[in-house]
């Protein structure tokens, strides 16, 4: 979770997902404010385009830069500004943290004067519906050379302008390859004699080795209740493919009632009424719960995306040797192809067409995406970013980015992402659902038709514009 005062991030998402931001009313259009996207922006007149330059930097202009303050800080942009402003434009780069996107921006998109470049992250992200005709279209960042003469295209891992990409037009670009899996301590499974599990039909008996060793297999925080909602879509999505992706993100009527959902759900009832998940999560506060897990050592399993060792680093046991599984499908007989993982791009980088300086917020990109930031950022942050082939085999030290790099490796192109939860602003209704039921106070059929009914309403809503996900 990339947050701080207890924000949820999306991780895109999102975050999305449980990384599902909170987006603004969805009925709200700022499209009168602003310009179709891809044009030439809203700034002074460009300097002129050439290999060093392509995106026509004036020399000696600014450039705004606004970067969600989440779990990945914002030091990496200010990294990659000093590279920038060393190069031959003469540029000159703010970057101002920010976690309140939405508050703090949406006046400025009305206004006018949006920042060239925005991280449209965190659970106060900007809701894309309503911005979407004001942003720049950004296939001549993937189209350009990186600092070191290579087109960026070439050196990206493979679907990460999916997350990005609404109605046709890729407008934002995810900087971090966020991998969703279930993270442990290799250390405590070694110790104990525990079992890492391949499916769900696995995790009762790892409960009860839990239980009989003091432990529990799963712990939560209120905040973060809806990773668990990532956890049970995913893995059915890992075990049945898109017969249960595409309904759920496409608003269908009794999509919650998929049978492989519905298995999933049953098994997940039984192991909390089991006692196997800790209990008072819902008044815990979720760092505080993830440190029990990481700290404590009190849970053995935490699912998450893979921000959450740097997340956690200040509050994890010594020697805990924190390793990664993807999500597990039902069972062995799984429909997708071995090793299939939701792994998708986070962090969403925008660039505004009414900016003064637009092709400054490119050329901003363009300087992260080389391998001297990535590399900084994958280092300092223990996350890979999109760009492939800058994490060494030893995760410069981190067991965890090891577990990210080689399950990313095994999945190759088989990997998906979730949109509609952070793409429709779920997660702020689906928390206390999950919270609910993960005390114990729903059963599968009541979260089947609290889940549900926010679906029905959200379609039902015509003042929502939807997009069709395939």
């Amino acid at each position: 979770m990339e947050t701080k005062d207890a924000s949820i991030s999306r991780r895109s998402l999102l975050r999305g997902a449980a990384l599902a931001a909170v987006m603004v009313p969805l009925g709200v259009s700022l499209a009168s404010c602003a310009a179709p996207g891809g044009g030439s922006g809203g700034g002074a007149a460009g300097g002129t385009k050439s290999a060093d330059n392509p995106f026509g930097v004036a020399a000696n202009s600014k450039v705004d830069a606004v970067i969600f303050d989440g779990g990945y800080g914002v030091d990496y942009v200010e990294n990659a500004a000093k590279i920038m402003e060393k190069g031959k434009t003469g540029a000159s780069v703010k970057v101002s943290a920010s976690t309140k996107i939405a508050q703090e921006l949406q006046p400025r998109f009305v206004g006018g004067n949006p920042p060239d470049l925005i991280d449209n992250s965190g659970a106060n992200q900007i809701g894309w519906n309503t911005i979407l005709d004001q942003l720049e279209t950004l296939d001549d960042v993937l189209d350009a050379n990186n600092l070191e003469g290579t087109k960026i295209s070439d050196t990206l891992y493979g679907g990460v302008k999916d997350p990005g990409t609404f109605n046709g037009k890729f407008v934002a670009l995810n900087y971090v390859m966020t991998v969703y899996g279930i993270w442990y301590s290799d250390k405590v499974f070694k110790d104990n004699g525990f079992t890492v599990p391949k499916t769900w039909q696995d995790l009762k008996a790892l409960g009860e080795a839990a239980k009989a060793k003091g432990k529990y297999l799963f712990v939560w925080g209120k905040e973060a209740a809806t990773y668990y909602q990532t956890l049970v879509v995913d893995s059915a999505v890992i075990q049945s493919g898109d017969d249960v992706r595409l309904p759920l993100e496409n608003l269908k009527e009794g999509c919650w009632s998929h049978p492989t959902l519905q298995s999933i759900l049953t098994i997940f009832y039984d192991l909390i009424q089991a006692g196997y998940m800790k209990p008072g999560g819902a008044g815990t506060q979720f760092t505080q719960a993830q440190s029990q897990w990481s700290l404590d050592e009190a849970a053995l399993l935490y699912p998450s995306g893979s921000w959450i060792e740097n997340e956690m680093k200040k509050q994890t046991a010594d020697g805990f040797t924190m390793k990664g599984i993807g999500e597990i499908p039902l069972d062995d007989k799984q429909t997708t192809p071995a090793g299939t993982l939701r792994a998708e791009a986070g962090e969403p980088f925008i660039v505004p067409t009414k900016a003064k300086n637009p092709a400054g917020g490119k050329e901003l990109l363009r300087t992260m995406l080389s391998k001297e930031s990535a590399t900084a950022f994958a280092k300092s942050k223990l996350a890979p970013t999109i760009v492939k082939g800058i994490v060494p085999d030893d995760g410069f030290g981190s067991t965890a980015l090891v577990s990210q790099k080689e399950l990313l490796d095994k999945a190759g192109n088989n990997v998906f992402t979730i949109k509609a939860f952070g793409l429709y602003g779920m997660n702020s209704d689906q928390l206390p659902i999950w919270n609910s039921f993960l005390d114990g106070k729903m059963t599968v059929a009541d979260i089947t038709k609290a889940l549900q009914d926010l679906t029905d309403k959200i379609r039902n809503d015509s003042s929502i514009t939807k997009i069709e996900i395939k």
